[in-house]
This record gives structure tokens, sequence and C-alpha cells, in this order.
């Protein structure tokens, strides 16, 4: 259930109470594409980053080990030791991004995996029985992640069909919540609204799937390609038609700036892959910027990564060390970096949740977009 405690201009802050916990809005949650961060962070380590959300990947996941494994092992939660919520994608944005060979009908769509080559089918229903194999707190309909830039005509069938397969999934959802079995029977179930770049086309796939009255509502089909205007375009459109008392979630997103700029247009829910996969590259986010860690200029500085910071690696660690260990590829390196980037995001978050708390939020926009996005330079460290 979504409560909204409070708004600033359309910035929302709000909680969202499941079976796994209640999770403070907005809020970011962390990517764990194969049940793990990327990193050698485990389900452990981010209770202490102050993860809320864990997101999992239904394609990667049905895969290897397989849903089948995971539901004998007790569902998601336990298979990671992971008590709080877990968001679980449909697997429709992998079906259209990693398979090469697809075939899409009304029925869903045959493609072959990425992996080995082997044929395939998923449609509305198989998305929603993974996903009830693997016991999330909150399953994420199927639908067809569209091209961008993409035809009209095109985009338009594509949302109807979209809306078609959303219909699909709430119907087995219901029947797979039923059973006795089920490890989860209180899952979730959130709708995706897509559109591609035509405001008409995102306003009329909103209203009819808001019709459907679902746990929440998501916007997906952004953040593959476009700019960051086209980005804040689409949400400026949509937003006035999504439910207010349903949790909103932009899928895929993003930068620190992205975020800010999505929770002023009213949105709750974020997820990224961008602290971790920076993080391993040695691109590292602090409230004076973003720091380029491979710098020669830190090849010699014992300071932590961000002054400020009380992350497990700021408390510990220098830029010199942690230089040292991600220019010789070590593994630590890696997880020193990737957890002080997570830290970084829930941080952000929390400091959000308490600006518009406060009635701030505005002033904290105007201060930190500039900044947080931006490289430090030379002489500002």
């Amino acid at each position: 259930m979504y409560t909204l405690f409070k708004q600033e201009g359309r910035a929302r802050r709000g909680q969202l109470e499941t079976v796994h916990g209640t999770v403070q809005l907005p809020a970011f949650m962390n990517v764990g594409t194969a049940a793990a961060i990327k990193g050698g962070v485990s389900s452990i380590d981010l209770k202490e980053l102050k993860c809320q959300v864990e997101l999992c990947n239904t394609y990667h996941l049905h895969l290897r080990p397989g849903d089948d494994v995971v539901r004998d092992m007790g569902g998601l939660h336990r298979f990671m030791n992971w008590s709080g919520p877990i968001l679980t994608d449909s697997g429709g944005f992998q079906v259209f991004s990693l398979a090469k060979l697809r075939k899409i009908a009304e029925k869903g769509v045959t493609f072959r995996s990425h992996i080995d080559g082997r044929e395939i089918f998923m449609g509305p229903e198989e998305s929603m029985r993974i996903q009830s194999n693997l016991g999330s707190t909150i399953a994420m309909a199927f639908d067809e992640c569209i091209e961008n830039p993409a035809e009209y005509e095109y985009t338009k069938q594509s949302i109807a069909r979209t809306t078609r397969w959303l219909i699909r999934c709430k119907e087995e959802m219901a029947r797979l919540n039923s059973l006795p079995d089920t490890i989860n029977p209180r899952q979730m179930l959130f709708g995706i609204n897509q559109g591609s770049t035509y405001e008409d086309l995102r306003i009329q796939h909103m209203q009819e799937i808001a019709a459907l009255d679902l746990d929440g509502y998501a916007i997906g089909g952004l953040a593959v390609g476009e700019t960051a205007e086209e980005m804040y375009r689409i949400i400026d459109a949509v937003e006035p038609y999504m439910p207010v008392n349903k949790p909103r979630y932009l899928m895929g997103v993003g930068t620190p700036v992205n975020i800010i700029e999505a929770v002023w247009r009213g949105i709750d829910l974020f997820d990224c892959v961008m602290p971790s996969r920076n993080a391993r590259h040695g691109t590292l986010f602090t409230w004076q910027g973003v720091r380029i860690i491979g710098n020669a200029r830190y090849q010699r500085d014992d300071r932590p990564i961000d002054e400020t910071c009380d992350c497990p690696t700021c408390r510990h660690h220098s830029r010199a060390y942690i230089r040292h260990l991600l220019a010789y590829h070590e593994m630590l390196g890696y997880r020193l970096a990737v957890i002080h980037n997570l830290y970084f995001y829930n941080s952000l978050m929390e400091r959000i949740r308490k600006e518009i708390e406060a009635g701030t939020f505005a002033q904290f926009r105007r201060e930190m977009v500039p900044l947080l996005d931006t490289r430090i330079p030379e002489g500002q460290d």
C-alpha cells in the first residue's frame, strides 16, 4: 500500500508497504542482476549501505541457475539471504535487447538465448510464472521495449499489444497468488508505460493501464539513447495521468542529476547499473562532483574518496589505495569502489527525502544539479 506524506511541487515524500518491509520513498533500487551486485558486494553489505530494495533480473535468473532452482531453494530471499523487498523485472527489456533472433507475436516472443543459442518462448504468462517462482516482492509486467526512435504507427500497435499483455499478466498473477504452494502469495504487479517519445501515445497508454488499478506504475523505454531533455519532456507529459495513490517508477535511470530532476517531476522509484558499473571503471560519485580516481593526481592522495562521506570505504581507505587497486584490476578495488557509489546513491535518496520533508527540495535541486554530474576539475580537490 502506498501512502503519500508530503509534496513539494510535484516531488513526493511517501512510503510503500510490502510483505517484505516498508520502503521510504523516493528510493533507489540497487541492481543485483543475477542475485548479486557486481563487484563482490553481498546482501549483508547492502544493509550497511542503506539499501532498501534490491532489483534482480528475471531473464538472467531464468537462464541461470533457472527459476525452478531458485524456487526449490525457497525463493530469491532465501537464496540470496536478503530479507528486504525485491523487485524483479519482467525479462522484456533483455528479450528485446540481448536476443539476436526474436519473433514477436500476440502470444509472446520467441527468441534465442544469448548464452547458448537455444530457442526460448516468453509471454505474459511465462514471465509471471518465472517471477512467481522467484518469489519477488514486486513483479513487473511483460511488455515490448520499443526501439528509440520508432515509427509512430508501429509504436501505436505495440502499446496496444503491451496493454493486452498487461491484462494477461494481471490475470495470471491473480491465479498464481491463489495457489497454496506459491512462495509469495502477496506478490505485487507494476504495469509499464510505453510509447517511445510520442507524448500523445504515452498519455493514451498511461490512461489505459491506470484504469487496471495495479499496485504501481513504471515509465519504461527511456534512458535508451534519447537526450535528458527528451526524457524530462516525456515524464512531464505522462506524470499528470499517473495515479496519485500508487508508486511511480522510472526504469533504468540514472545519474544523480537525472534522479533529482525526475523526483522534481513526481517520480518515486529508480534503478540503474550506473553506480556499480561506473565504480568498477574508477568513476566515483561525491557531493563535490564526479571523481575519476585513475587520475595521476590521486597517486599519493591519502584522503578518502569523499571527505564528507561515512561509507565503509571512505572510513578506512585512501584515494591512493583505491586508485592502486583498480589499476591492478584487484577485486578488492572493485568492491570498495562499488560500496562507495551505492552508499552515495542511497544517501542521496535519504537526503532528497529529508529535503522534501523540510520543504527545501527546490533549493537543494538548484544547488546540486550543476554540481553532481560534473567532473571535479584539477585544483578543486
